[in-house]
């Protein structure tokens, strides 16, 4: 199995789901060893990686593929490895591969620009790669198809979750300790993930904005998220907007799962106005959280939540702004989301990821 690696402490969706894969597959009876890609051109002790190194490089291993396809195989003594992200090559043992999304070929302009004509051609090979697919969502099964030309019988949905911690009672004295730590008063509007286009960020501080002034002072719009490609213009208006006195708080550099958890606790309502998501985790850690959270209605995020939030039509700054202001004031609906959050989150547990993950491995055995 390929380890993330570290980049200034934080890791993003693929190595969350990597780390908690790691965590629960030996409690699913599997023997699990960690490798790493080695990194081409990294200085040393730039990127931290956990695990054993792989044999050689992915461009390495990609090159020599494409000039020899028939008789390449990278040797793994491995019964099955499973590679998490999209960098995927022959192997001696069968492969299982996560695709998280279709998101770089079907919306390039929201992601890194930097040489991403070649990275979805190399994606695109890759994927073929695989023995067999494993997608976070049904959502996503058609636009991996459409996308990468995965065959359908070759997909099993398995859906990403929480750990239980995440269910249980946690130290009040410590959350309220976390809070103030970073000037917070509880009840706030919180968005969770990466700076960037899709994840919808500036539509969300509009709809803030439109909100009367006693309930934007009351309840603070608290962003945590590290900056993330093409967020310049948001960045730029987060300071803005802060520059002008409102009660916006933007924490970038929040690495520990603990704070996070209590950042989650302290908030009022959740707020994932996201334009695509393959799975979208940040909405089941709230759901955990009994907190009532207002979620687009587009891409695999309806599927998530299956009514247990409060939906909108992402590219309506109206429609959010009329959801937060329900969540933050209707008693009723702030009930009816958190018990019904609640509940589904109970459904979706990394513990049963890592379930459904073996039954994965063990059918591509028996094939």
């Amino acid at each position: 199995m390929i380890e993330p690696g570290l980049t200034g402490g934080r890791l993003d969706g693929i190595g969350v789901y990597t780390r908690a894969l790691l965590r629960h597959l030996p409690r699913a009876g599997c023997s699990v060893q960690p490798y790493s890609w080695p990194r081409i051109g990294a200085a040393r002790g730039a990127d931290i990686s956990i695990g054993k190194p792989l044999p050689q490089s992915f461009e390495r291993a990609s090159l020599v593929d494409l000039a020899m396809p028939a008789a390449h195989r990278v040797h793994m003594p491995a019964d099955l490895f499973h590679v998490t992200d999209y960098r995927i090559v022959r192997m001696d043992c069968p492969v299982v591969a996560t695709l998280h999304d279709a998101l770089p070929i079907k919306y390039p302009e929201w992601c890194n620009p930097r040489l991403r004509s070649v990275k979805n051609w190399l994606q695109r090979k890759a994927t073929a790669k695989a023995d067999h697919v494993i997608a976070l969502s049904h959502f996503a099964i058609d636009e991996l198809v459409e996308c990468f030309g995965v065959k359908r019988e070759r997909v099993s949905v398995v859906y990403c979750g929480v750990d239980e911690e995440w269910l249980e009672p946690a130290d009040e004295a410590a959350v309220a300790a976390t809070l103030v730590g970073y000037k917070l008063h509880p009840g706030y509007f919180l968005t969770v993930g990466t700076l960037q286009p899709r994840k919808n960020v500036e539509r969300l501080l509009d709809a803030w904005l439109m909100l009367p002034k006693q309930l934007r002072d009351e309840r603070a719009l608290v962003i945590v998220g590290a900056r993330g490609w093409r967020c310049e213009a948001l960045v730029a208006r987060i300071e803005e907007v802060r520059a002008a006195g409102e009660n916006l708080v933007w924490l970038d550099r929040v690495t520990e799962a603990t704070s996070l958890r209590h950042l989650y606790l302290g908030a009022g309502v959740f707020a994932f106005p996201s334009l695509y998501e393959g799975f979208g985790i940040p909405v089941v850690e709230a759901f955990a959280s009994r907190v009532p959270v207002v979620a687009s209605n587009a891409s695999s995020l309806p599927e998530v939540t299956r009514g247990a939030a409060l939906e909108v039509d992402p590219h309506d700054t109206g429609a959010l702004a009329d959801a937060l202001r329900i969540l933050a004031g209707d008693a009723r609906e702030r009930a009816r989301c958190i018990a019904a959050g609640r509940a589904r989150a109970e459904q979706l547990t990394w513990h049963a990821t890592a379930r459904q993950t073996a039954d994965v491995y063990r059918a591509v055995l028996s094939q």
